[in-house]
Parts: C-alpha cells; sequence; structure tokens
C-alpha cells in the first residue's frame, strides 16, 4: 500500500554500517520478563513487531556470560550453543518480515547478585550491587582479559544466532560505565584517571566486536548524552566521550543518565520526546546514525526528530507494546487506529516482578505464542448479539473486540459518558493520558455499524432479560471502600460515623475538602499520592499517611516511586509512613506505627480512605439468582466487577471475555514454554 506522502522519510531506508534498516522505525532493548526463560513467547513477541513495521527489533539485554546474572529478573543470554538456538528462533521471526534484528550484550558489573550462578561479580572496585548485601569483586587485568574474551565470544554467538546489530553497552550503571566513572574507576593503570583511559576498555569492547562480527553485523553503542551525573561522568565529559569514540560504531543509541526520572519516566512527570534538547548534539559530533527514544506517539513528532536532524531513527520500547502496528498504521494513513501508548510504565512493572510484560492498551502482548492472539486481528463469532454491561475499560474492549469478530453488540453504561473509571481517573493530575484507554476503544466502536452505544441507561435484571441478548458481559466495576477495609484493616475502622470520611470516588466527582485532611494510603500505588497532590493544589492542608514505608510504594515497580515521594514534599505535604489510622473520634484521627502500635491524636477536617475497592456485582448476583434465566443466556462477569485490579488487568479482562466467546471448552488450553526451542 502507497504509504502517506506527508511521512514518507518515516519509511525511507537507512544504512547501519553493513546491513540496511527498511526504515527509521527502530525498536530500542527493552525489557520483557520473558528473556532466557520464555524464549518461544519472546521470540513470537518481537516478530509480531517486525510484522507490524518496525525496521529493527532488538533483543533485552542479553548476558554473556554467568557472572553477569540479573536474577528474578529474566535476562536473555548468550552463554552458550542452547542459548543460540534459543535466540535464533527471535531473530528468525524478525527477519521473516524484513527487518533487522539487534542484540544488547550486557554485564551487569558491581550492580547484579548472581542469584542463580552464585557466582562472584565483578566490577571497577569492590563494592555493594543494588539491593544485596553482597560485594563484587575487584577486576584486576587477568579478570579485564577474561572479560573481554567473555564479550567477543558473545559477539560471534550473536552472529551465529543471525543478529544483524550487536550492541556494546557503557550506560545505566552497569561494569562498563563503571569503568568510565570518576567516582569508582580509582585505578591507577591504563584503565584509569583521565577520560581517555576510562573510557580504554569501551574502545577495546567497540573494537574487538567490529572484529569478531565482520561485515555481516553493524556494531551499535548506546550511551548518555548527558553522563551518568557530574561524580560520575559529567555532561561535558559525555561530549568528548562521543568525540572521542564517535566514528568508531555504526550507530549510536543515545539515552540519558535520569532513567527513571526522565528517560523511562511515567507520563504524570513527563511528557513526550522530552530528551529531545540533550540528544540534539550527538549526530552531529560523531556522524553517525542516532537512534534515541521519547514515549513517541505521534507521527508528527517522530517526523519533526527526523527531519530537525536530531534521530535517523525513531526509537521506541513502550509506543511499540502499545502497539505493534503503530508503523504500518502511519504507512497507511490510519492514524485514529494507533493505540498509542499512556506512559503508565505497567509494562515495565511486571518485568520488574520477573512476569512477563504487559500493557494498558494493548491486551495481546506476550500471548503472541501461548495464546495464539494477534494485535489486529480476532476470530470470526457466531453472529449472536451480546449485551454489554457498563462502558468501563472493560466492557469498552469487550464491545470492540466482538464488534470485530461480526457480532450484534449492545453496550450499555448507566452513566451519561463512556469510560468509567479511566474518564475519572484521567481528569486527576498528571494522568490525563489515560484517556486513550476510552478514546480509542470508543474511536473503534463509532466506526462499527453492529455496535450500538446507550449511555444513561441503567439497566434492572429484569430489563437484561428482557432484552433478549444470547450473551450478556457484565462489567459494572467497583467503588472504593467507605469503612477502611484493606490490607492492614480486616474490620471498619472504629468511630468513622463521627468523621468527616471521603473516598477516592467523592473526590473525582467533585467534592474538595478544605483545611487539614488526613489521606489514608493503604492501597499502595498511585491513587493515594494523586489525590493528595489534587487536594494540596486546591488549598488543603494535606498529611499523606501510609501503612507502607515509602509514599506510593508499589509504584517503585513503575519507577515513579522517587518522583512521587519528591513531588509530594515539593507541594508541602507531610508524609507519614509506616503508620495506621487506628480509630476516629469525632474531628479527630489515631494515627498508630504499624510496628510499636504508638498513638497519637491529629485533628482533621475530612479523612480520605484509599484502602479498598468492592466489586459492583449486584446485578450479575440477581441474574444468575434467577431461575427464570434461559440457560442458553450465558453470563459472566469481566473486569473491576469480578476482580478489582488495575486498568491494564480490566482491559485484558475484557479482550480475553469478547475474543473467547462461544468457544467455550474448545479453547485450547494455554501453550507452556519450557526453555529451548
Amino acid at each position: 500500500m502507497q504509504t502517506a506522502s506527508r511521512y514518507q522519510t518515516l519509511f525511507e531506508p537507512v544504512r547501519i554500517g553493513p546491513v540496511t534498516a527498511p526504515n527509521r522505525f527502530y525498536q530500542v532493548p527493552h525489557c520483557t520478563g520473558m528473556g532466557h526463560a520464555l524464549p518461544k513467547t519472546l521470540a513470537a513477541m518481537r516478530g509480531m513487531k517486525a510484522a507490524g513495521g518496525w525496521g529493527v527489533v532488538c533483543t533485552e539485554y542479553c548476558s554473556i556470560h554467568p557472572s553477569s546474572d540479573d536474577q528474578p529478573h529474566p535476562f536473555a543470554s548468550l552463554w552458550d550453543d542452547d542459548d543460540v538456538r534459543n535466540l535464533a528462533a527471535m531473530a528468525e521471526q524478525v527477519h521473516a518480515h524484513g527487518a533487522l534484528a539487534g542484540v544488547e550484550l550486557w554485564h551487569g558489573g558491581s550492580y547484579v547478585a548472581n542469584l542463580a550462578t552464585r557466582l562472584p561479580t565483578l566490577g571497577v572496585r569492590s563494592m555493594l550491587g543494588r539491593t544485596d548485601p553482597i560485594q563484587s569483586r575487584r577486576m584486576d587485568r587477568r579478570d579485564i582479559r577474561a572479560f573481554r574474551g567473555w564479550h567477543r565470544a558473545a559477539a560471534l554467538r550473536a552472529r551465529q544466532a543471525g543478529f544483524d546489530v550487536v550492541y556494546v553497552y557503557p550506560t545505566h550503571g552497569y561494569l562498563v560505565s563503571e569503568f568510565l566513572s570518576r567516582a569508582l574507576n580509582d585505578r591507577g593503570d591504563e584503565y584509569g584517571g583521565s577520560l581517555e583511559n576510562r573510557a580504554r576498555l569501551l574502545r577495546e569492547l567497540i573494537e574487538e566486536t567490529r572484529e569478531a562480527v565482520g561485515d555481516r553485523c553493524a556494531v551499535a553503542v548506546r550511551a548518555a548524552a548527558d553522563g551518568h551525573g557530574d561524580e560520575h561522568l559529567s555532561g561535558a565529559e559525555a561530549r568528548d566521550l562521543f568525540g572521542l569514540l564517535g566514528p568508531l560504531p555504526d550507530l549510536w543509541d543515545v539515552v540519558v543518565a535520569d532513567y527513571y526520572g526522565e528517560e523511562m519516566a511515567t507520563s504524570r512527570f513527563v511528557p513526550e520526546a522530552a530528551l529531545e534538547s540533550k540528544v540534539a548534539y550527538v549526530r552531529a559530533l560523531t556522524g553517525k546514525p542516532v537512534v534515541s527514544v521519547g514515549r513517541f506517539t505521534s507521527p508528527d513528532t517522530m517526523l519533526r526528530q527526523v527531519r530537525s536532524g536530531t534521530l535517523d531513527f525513531v526509537g521506541a520500547a513502550r509506543p511499540s507494546i502499545a502497539d505493534p502496528f503503530l508503523p504500518t498504521k502511519i504507512r497507511e494513513d490510519r492514524l485514529e487506529d494507533i493505540r498509542e501508548c499512556i506512559g503508565c510504565n505497567i509494562c515495565y512493572a511486571y518485568n520488574y516482578r520477573g512476569a512477563a510484560l504487559r500493557c494498558t492498551q494493548n491486551p495481546t502482548i506476550g500471548e503472541e505464542w501461548r495464546s495464539g492472539w494477534h494485535p489486529e486481528k480476532v476470530p470470526p463469532g457466531d453472529g449472536r448479539s451480546v449485551l454489554v454491561v457498563g462502558a468501563g475499560p472493560a466492557g469498552l474492549e469487550a464491545a470492540h473486540v466482538l464488534g470485530k469478530r461480526g457480532y450484534a453488540v449492545a453496550l450499555a453504561d448507566a452513566a451519561d459518558s463512556a469510560g468509567g473509571r479511566v474518564s475519572l481517573e484521567s481528569r486527576l493530575p498528571g494522568l490525563g493520558e489515560w484517556a486513550r484507554v476510552r478514546d480509542y476503544r470508543l474511536g473503534q466502536i463509532r466506526r462499527m455499524g453492529n455496535v450500538a452505544l446507550y449511555l444513561g441507561s441503567p439497566l434492572s435484571a429484569a430489563e437484561v432479560r428482557d432484552f433478549g441478548a444470547g450473551h450478556v458481559l457484565i462489567a459494572t466495576g467497583a467503588r472504593w471502600r467507605r469503612d477502611g477495609v484493606g490490607r492492614w484493616h480486616a474490620a471498619p475502622i472504629d468511630g468513622l460515623g463521627s468523621a468527616t470520611v471521603l473516598t477516592p470516588d467523592d473526590l473525582m466527582r467533585g467534592a474538595r475538602p478544605q483545611g487539614d485532611v488526613v489521606v489514608f494510603d493503604d492501597d499502595h500505588y498511585y491513587m493515594g499520592p494523586v489525590l493528595s497532590v489534587l487536594l494540596a493544589r486546591g488549598g488543603a492542608r494535606v498529611t499523606y499517611v501510609t501503612t507502607a514505608g515509602r509514599a506510593g510504594d508499589w509504584s517503585h515497580y513503575t519507577g515513579e516511586q522517587q518522583r512521587t515521594q519528591q513531588q509530594l514534599l515539593e507541594l508541602g505535604i507531610e508524609v507519614v509512613v509506616s503508620t495506621t489510622v487506628a480509630r476516629c473520634e469525632g474531628e479527630h484521627v489515631w494515627l498508630a506505627c504499624v510496628y510499636s502500635g504508638r498513638s497519637h491524636a491529629r485533628k482533621v477536617s475530612a479523612l480520605v480512605l484509599v484502602t479498598s475497592r468492592e466489586p459492583d456485582d449486584a446485578l450479575y448476583r440477581d441474574l444468575v439468582g434467577d431461575d427464570d434465566v434461559a440457560p442458553t443466556v450465558t453470563i459472566e462477569r469481566i473486569g473491576d466487577c469480578l476482580q478489582p485490579a488495575p486498568i491494564a488487568n480490566a482491559v485484558y479482562a475484557g479482550h480475553k471475555a469478547a475474543r473467547e466467546l462461544g468457544v467455550g471448552a474448545a479453547a485450547p488450553p494455554l501453550a507452556r514454554d519450557r526453555g529451548l526451542v
């Protein structure tokens, strides 16, 4: 199909040393939670991106040797011939669609603990790593020679596996970046001291990798444009480093020093294309092709990066997860069909937990191999009518997929607007991009003649029965509890009847308490901190209280926790951790330490409880408890109505129910990925 003329530049082939990328869409190395543990799952997921038009598709960080083991995170690996076979499967699936396959060779150095192999970790000096009370072993010259040999051997295996782009990786705090650090590298030999000496190992790796892969593969380097923080590698030194080594690789993959706070920050804190000003100089200085990221979702922003000379390749991790077919949709001028990344980082959270990634926008990610799901294709249905009650994230996704399957769908919601919790939450500070979950699905549904949307339509069990649909999906959501029951309290908090108690639902619908307000967060994700910001900006004096040891504790997995707590403190919000609301007495709440039990009273004008949610499943129970329901009608709960959880879970539940409707017992079991292909 002919490319939309205004985006033709994005589809130009670009040479990377000895290989040529078919276009400028470049899926940079990103974690998946699959790696060496789920090679078939990984290969199918990466292959789907190539099918969707990404011109270069890379692995996640790929360990070169057993002395670099990041368990429990399932990294990729190229330790031996078995790993070659596993990763060759990925390269083959990427090549099948005309894309280049890239591999990011990696050694974690002091950062990792080698929990699986139990080998000593290696570092430029002996120091503590990320979390475990284990120190690295200081590398001597023999260790450096051995490391260079491991890296070269891994490059040869990468070539054997069929990769086209082979990375050297001197950033993000891993081993090679330790050598670049003024603060960490205290060596007195040729690998320490001046920048040229501290960069010696990096130079050797680039040169030796090129010698190993020959003219079969391109050599890429991933480096930070602004250094690694002033005490390690300043921004000025980073420029000098690019000047020193600029011509050596075939491609520079440019990042920034602040990984969580800027490079991979969520949309709560950082907008699209935020790295542009910091990375713009690299291309002119090195004379080599450059790729970088910026959570690009706008084709016009992508085009500007290239036309301005900032980038040669539009790099993406999260946008390629949210929509593997983003390049194809731009090429075909179907911009309204793009599932834009919302920047929630739920993908990263599950990799961090050691599980395969998932996505709020794309429920098929990670299911390509084990479930046979395609992000753009669904099997035809039996044509019967379906009633979906509730137009929140689960109901919208279900109606969207059912419509694509050819069902006659009626989507009803009691509210006057669609979106459910997505519409409410997207109006909170920093969550505006989350409305894309609603807007994408509404946009698809409105172009379907077989899907009818009925708003302002509360339905009783009798009305559902009278509707006469062949299938009924109940997606009526959940509500925040008003009694304080959650992780800490198994029973309601004493004395709540004497206090002004509000829930997130109240605040999202416009309640704005003033004076001294306590926000009690027993949920530990984003809701408590975001509501605290909302109230503080509205003039209230807010005390944020949580049973966890830090604000928004679970957002550690999404990379937001530090920015979350920083934001609260900058707004003058008092943060009280490891504390529960023990009871209420009139205008006072009693706060108690979760460890000692010691408590004290605090006078408040209102108490906001962010504890847990209760499914709104009364309609479902009315239906399944009625003997008059015809046995030919299937009734199913989906989303928060069944299991309150993050929005990503609700979208997945809606997709799964819609894709599998009518299949029943014929649905194949989930395939199990057991290693070697």
